[in-house]
C-alpha cells in the first residue's frame, strides 16, 4: 500500500516534466507528507473541442465513484489493488477512460515487527516516480470535485521486507498509453502496465527515516 507520500516539485517542474499544457494547479505547494484527502497533483488527459489537452489538476487523494452519494466513503479508496481493479464497481469505469498519473519524489512505508513500526522512505535514486492511478469526478451539492486513487502491486523482493506491497511505479515509456484517452482499459490492460512496471520497481532505493513529524524536507533524510 502507499499511505504518505512526498512531492517536492514545483509547478513548473511538473508542468515541464509531464508536458501539460492546461489545468489549474496554482494552489498547490510541495509536501513531504502527503495523507489520504490531501489534495495532490495529478496529471490527465481530456478531450474538448476535438484535441487532446494532458491537464495537471489538483485532486482529493481518494477516489469517490460517481455513484456515490457521500464525499467520504466507509471504505478506504486512496489506493486500489491492481489485481482485480477492473472488476471493482469503484473503479471499472476509470480504468476504461479515466486514468491518471500521480508525480512522487518517494514515498513512505512502515516495517512491522512485533508491535514496533519502522518508517522508511522509498525513492528512485534517479528521479521522480510517476504512480499509475485512476480518477473519477464526484458531483457535491455545489460543485464537482476531483478524486484519485493510487494502484498498488505485489512487493518486488527487495521492498517486500518492508510491506507485501508498492505502488505501480510507471516507466515513462508507458506514460503516454495510460493517459491516452483513445484506448480503453480493462485488466489486461492494467496488467501489462504492472508487467511492464517491475523494473522501475526494483530500481527502488530506500532509507529508514525519523517517525513523521508535520512537513518538511527533515522527514525525508535518513536516521
Amino acid at each position: 500500500m502507499c499511505g504518505r507520500f512526498a512531492v517536492d516539485s514545483e509547478i513548473n517542474e511538473l508542468i515541464e516534466e509531464f508536458v501539460a499544457t492546461g489545468g489549474d494547479v496554482n494552489d498547490w505547494r510541495p509536501s513531504y507528507n502527503i495523507r489520504p484527502t490531501d489534495p495532490v497533483p495529478i496529471v490527465l488527459e481530456s478531450t474538448k473541442t476535438g484535441e487532446v489537452v494532458r491537464r495537471l489538476e489538483l485532486a482529493r487523494w481518494s477516489l469517490v465513484p460517481s455513484f456515490s452519494k457521500e464525499l467520504k466513503l466507509k471504505y478506504p479508496t486512496f489506493n486500489a489493488r491492481s489485481e482485480d481493479v477492473a472488476s471493482k464497481a469503484s473503479y471499472k469505469s476509470s480504468v476504461v477512460s479515466k486514468r491518471a498519473i500521480i508525480p512522487a519524489s518517494g514515498y513512505y512505508e512502515w516495517r512491522t515487527v512485533g508491535k514496533a513500526k519502522t518508517p522508511f522512505y522509498i525513492h528512485d535514486p534517479d528521479g521522480d516516480l510517476a504512480f499509475a492511478a485512476l480518477y473519477s469526478w464526484w458531483r457535491g451539492p455545489s460543485d464537482w470535485v476531483l478524486t484519485a486513487t493510487i494502484l498498488t502491486m505485489p512487493s518486488v523482493p527487495h521492498l517486500a521486507e518492508i510491506h507485501d506491497r508498492n505502488p505501480v511505479p510507471l516507466p515513462r515509456s508507458w506514460w503516454d498509453d495510460w493517459l491516452s484517452t483513445e484506448i480503453d482499459g480493462d485488466q489486461t490492460f492494467v496488467d501489462a502496465a504492472v508487467a511492464a512496471s517491475i523494473g522501475k520497481a526494483q530500481s527502488l532505493d530506500f532509507h529508514q527515516v525519523a517517525p513523521l513529524g508535520e512537513n518538511g524536507p527533515e522527514l525525508i533524510e535518513a536516521v
